[in-house]
């Protein structure tokens, strides 16, 4: 294997704790200038990996994320896409997964790594788990194996491992070990080597090129429930204006009350034209649709079934579909199937 000497890397740098420094006027955080990038993380010119930089005009905390700004990711990659062997993004943790995700369903035919990666502690303070994740990710982006990129998908790297953007999930906002892919196996783990799980990794369709597809409906909600929850609160969410299609997060593997009023305002907004999403509370494991009782109601007036799904993904997939031009069966068909390796089949 290639350790990619010579791949040519974009470092993309949205904002985030990881592109932090001590002013050493003021003591307080700024983003640094990521010309000077060498300057505060001169291990970088061991990797022979010949790295190029673009930053967000103003970089953002991730709190302040948006489809918007995804759609500027995805063009800044398809406008250097014939460029670079891949692609590196340096992003806030908080909202990371939901960009992994949504750039998963834009970037259809992706056969080179976009790997997003960050940090919980500012590249310069002295604890900073900021240089081995930038370092890393960067070679796993670089990484080749007979010409060919070994990661040819959006991944999320963070404190040694890699994982599928789209099934990512963050679990910590103090830990280094902030992320988790609940359902789906690691795709590398560093530790003296990078060691690679073949048998996980996204197998791109042969001689694709990439396309991207920038359209997100924010036309959805999402309705956790809880113990205690009353009418009107189901009916605020449903009755949002132009909703398309709710994202119902319940328990345990599906499951929701069976009272009659409830399942009567489901299916009232069902028959109106709004689809509706079954997606678990829990981290781990999947939604069995019609296994217990509670949720037998659900599946009779039309409920989709999540699967394993993350809420991160089944947001920006809702989000994406409901921008394209499909109509409601297939809507409905793509929402309960894998197009980016999000969610696994499930058969029961």
């Amino acid at each position: 294997m290639n350790p990619g000497e010579n791949s040519k890397i974009l470092l993309l740098y949205t904002g985030g704790t990881i592109g932090m420094v001590v002013d050493p006027e003021t003591t307080a955080l700024r983003a640094f200038d990521f010309s000077q990038i060498y300057e505060h993380v001169p291990e970088l010119q061991k990797l022979h990996i010949d790295i190029e930089y673009q930053s967000f005009d103003e970089p953002i905390d991730s709190s302040n994320m948006s489809p918007s700004l995804w759609v500027k990711l995805g063009k800044q990659i398809e406008e250097n896409y014939n460029t670079f062997d891949g692609f590196v993004i340096l992003h806030g943790s908080d909202t990371m997964a939901y960009t992994a995700s949504a750039l998963s369903f834009m970037l259809k035919g992706l056969s080179k790594p976009v790997i997003l990666t960050g940090s919980q502690l500012p590249v310069g303070t002295i604890r900073t788990d900021g240089k081995e994740n930038l370092i890393t990710a960067l070679e796993i982006a670089a990484a080749k194996r007979n010409d060919q990129s070994v990661v040819r998908e959006v991944a999320v790297y963070f404190e040694y491992n890699l994982y599928r953007g789209n099934r990512t999930h963050k679990i910590s906002s103090e830990n280094f070990e902030a992320f988790e892919s609940p359902n789906y196996p690691m795709l590398a783990e560093a530790g003296v080597h990078i060691h690679y799980n073949e048998s996980a990794l996204w197998v791109p369709q042969e001689e694709s090129e990439l396309q991207l597809e920038t359209g997100f409906d924010d036309s959805i909600a999402v309705l956790h429930l809880f113990p205690g929850w009353t009418i009107e609160y189901v009916e605020a969410f449903l009755g949002m204006k132009n909703l398309k299609c709710l994202i119902l997060r319940t328990y345990g593997s599906g499951n929701a009350p069976d009272h009659p009023d409830f399942l009567a305002s489901l299916k009232k907004y069902r028959d109106k034209g709004v689809s509706i999403l079954n997606v678990s509370q829990c981290i781990k494991g999947s939604v069995l649709q019609g296994k217990y009782q509670s949720s037998k109601g659900l599946q009779e007036i039309g409920v989709l079934n999540g699967a394993d799904i993350t809420l991160e993904a089944a947001v920006t997939k809702c989000m994406h579909l409901l921008a394209q031009d499909i109509d409601p069966d297939s809507f409905a068909q793509q929402l309960q199937l894998p197009i980016a390796g999000e969610m696994s089949i499930m058969r029961h």
